[in-house]
């Protein structure tokens, strides 16, 4: 049975490859992604056997869903918006979009997605399975709207998963190489809060500052104490950053300004770290009104941190040791990025690992940078990784199942 699917899967590389070239091609940015999602809708209509939907909690998003019946159900969820960024890579398939660009591998999880949905769906036109698979192309992971949300939230309050049991993601891996997968159990990406701040004085004539208070002045003590937070205030065993980004104040060289604006984010693993640097970023402005001046401060509450359920990490786990047994497990937290899949993590039972696509040619091609590429040769094995994942648990070979004790899911096989 793996052999066969990883023949099936390399048999879709041609396919995978063009997917992917298309979207990168013509990337669209967060909750614009209208053309990305006509594209998979009318693909997966051509697929055998595929309930086609749009608009399901963002208008940009689409949602296929195979079923067979009474059985388990599970999400395969892929992201499809791009960055607004020149892209500076050579290749004919750069983007056409100047200023966007597919510098996250978004244009890579849609394309394997798409390649899951034709495996699954030749499955269930033979009868061999049964339950539900839904493949979720969400749109806006990268990027939030008025009110501050991302596509996630938006899905899930529409219904998106609703019923379903448990949900995996990938994402691209750019310092692995091909044949190289990260996974880990628990918070594995971050909890995202972002801060403006402003202090205030009355400004005056940079000639008297005696005569006034000055924003500015009053800032420093505000930064030493910000960046003091991490190091003096959470344990060196929890994972935080907090990071000023812009300082913004003054109109001449002469003019002592009237206010300072700050802003920087917040980044944590664990819900109660999250509640406290919150509070010692407060404490920190604070210290202004001891010298004269007064603040105002506001935290916008973002993404939660990814939290991978070790039931369904352990489905991956065998699935590729199955699959790849040569393969390299990496086992290790994926950093302090952000990632919406965290607010379905929170609803029910799910994981997203990392796939290896490292170009050999040893240059650093980060993400979110104007030269981020991928080993298109790590496609068909992220389609095969997700298609075998979900095809063990439709097939019940690997089911969560509660401990009576702590009530924590774990997985058998």
């Amino acid at each position: 049975m793996a052999i066969q699917l990883i023949k099936q899967a390399n048999g879709l590389s041609q396919q995978l490859i063009a997917w992917r070239r298309h979207f990168h091609r013509n990337p669209e940015l967060s909750f614009q992604e209208f053309g990305t999602a006509q594209f998979v809708a009318q693909t997966l209509r051509g697929m055998n056997g595929i309930k086609v939907e749009t608009g399901i909690g963002v208008h940009t998003s689409v949602i296929g869903t195979l079923s067979g019946g009474e059985g388990p159900k599970i999400a395969i969820r892929a992201d499809m918006d791009a960055l607004p960024i020149q892209e500076e890579n050579p290749e004919d398939y750069r983007s056409q979009n100047p200023g966007v660009m597919h510098a996250c591998g978004h244009d890579a999880h849609a394309a394997i997605l798409l390649g899951v949905a034709k495996l699954l769906s030749e499955r269930f036109k033979s009868g061999e399975l049964n339950g539900t698979v839904k493949f979720i192309f969400q749109p806006a992971e990268e990027s939030t709207d008025e009110n501050g949300l991302s596509g996630a939230p938006y899905m899930i309050q529409a219904g998106a998963y609703d019923g379903v049991d448990a949900a995996i993601a990938l994402h691209m891996c750019p310092w692995l190489q091909v044949g190289e997968v990260q996974v880990n159990d628990g918070y594995s990406m971050a909890n995202v809060d972002v801060f403006q701040g402003k202090v205030f004085g009355t400004g005056g004539h940079g000639a008297y500052p005696e005569l006034g208070t000055d924003p500015i002045w009053m800032l420093s003590p505000v930064l030493q104490a910000i960046h003091g937070i991490v190091s003096r205030k959470v344990s060196a065993l929890d994972a935080a950053v907090v990071s000023i980004g812009q300082v913004h104040a003054g109109t001449a060289s002469n003019i002592i300004p009237t206010e300072v604006t700050l802003e920087g984010t917040i980044r944590s693993y664990l819900p109660e770290v999250r509640d406290l640097l919150s509070v010692e970023v407060d404490r920190a402005f604070a210290l202004v009104e001891q010298l004269g001046g007064r603040y105002s401060l506001e935290i916008e509450r973002g993404e939660p941190a990814l939290n991978n359920d070790s039931s369904v990490n352990g489905w991956i786990r065998e699935t590729i040791r199955s699959l790849y047994p040569e393969c390299k497990l990496v086992q290790r937290p994926f950093g302090m990025g952000g990632e919406d899949f965290g607010y379905v993590t929170e609803k029910l039972p799910g994981a997203m690992f990392f796939l290896g696509c490292g170009l050999p040619d040893g240059i650093r091609r980060d993400l979110h940078t104007p030269i981020f590429n991928l080993d298109e040769a790590c496609l068909p094995i992220g389609c095969a990784i997700l298609a075998e994942t979900a095809r063990r648990f439709l097939t019940g070979e690997v089911r969560l199942q509660k401990n009576s004790e702590a009530g924590e899911a774990v997985y058998e096989t």
